[in-house]
């Protein structure tokens, strides 16, 4: 008698060919956190929440006081969660 096999649910697959999760729509948030930050130019507090689902990244976002540009820098570890983030001037 043949063996039916199951279907693999998407924890397998992605584990099988070694893929990042998926966050589908609708099915819970992606993990986000919260980044205090000193501005590179001004010197003042800011505070901004950070996607984690990408992993370690870099992008632009303008001082909320003095509306300069910054370069903000997150890295993760590879379980997806936050090392350290930082802001450094994005001329």
């Amino acid at each position: 008698m043949a063996s039916v096999k199951q279907p693999l649910d998407g924890a397998q697959i992605d584990a099988l060919y070694g893929l990042e999760p998926v966050f589908e729509p609708g099915k819970g948030a992606p993990p986000q956190d919260w980044l205090e930050l000193e501005c590179a130019f001004c010197g003042e507090p800011i505070g901004t929440s950070v996607d984690l689902s990408a992993g370690s990244v870099s992008y632009i976002e303008d001082c909320q006081v003095c509306c300069q540009p910054l370069l903000i820098k997150v890295e993760c570890d590879d379980a997806g969660h936050l090392v350290r983030g930082w802001a450094e001037r994005g001329d």
